[in-house]
């Protein structure tokens, strides 16, 4: 088992930057899979980022591509969401989670998604 704790989250205006960091205890966190989510009220939760057990591949969603960029360091157990020019759609609670499949690269899915935080909030205001 891995567990995850976010942190990074806060209010920030729009144009602004937040960088969110996950701490992973547990078991080896260089075989797991991570991916970054996001939850609005009353929205289900979405697909951010997620990259690969080495780090050297990445993906995004389409809505922050180009602003945003995961990223972790596998000698200290930490994934991180580097995220720019914030808008106020970006509001939400940001998860990480983990994902121990073996023959998956990355996963853009929820489900796949095993462990999880319990979540940051990252406001940005308009």
């Amino acid at each position: 088992q891995v567990q995850l704790v976010e942190s990074g989250g806060g209010l920030v205006q729009t144009g602004g930057s937040l960088r969110l960091s996950c701490a992973a205890s547990g078991r080896a966190f260089s075989n797991y899979i991570m991916g970054w989510f996001r939850q609005a009220p009353g929205k289900e939760r979405e697909f951010v980022a997620t990259i690969s057990r080495s780090g050297g591949s990445t993906y995004y969603a389409d809505s922050v591509k180009g602003r945003f960029t995961i990223s972790r360091d596998n000698t200290k157990n930490t994934v991180y969401l580097q995220m720019n020019s914030l808008k106020p759609e970006d509001t939400g609670v940001y998860y990480c989670a983990a994902d121990e499949t073996r023959g998956r690269i990355m996963s853009t899915t929820v489900l796949h998604y095993g462990y999880w935080g319990q979540g940051t909030q990252v406001t940005v205001s308009s």
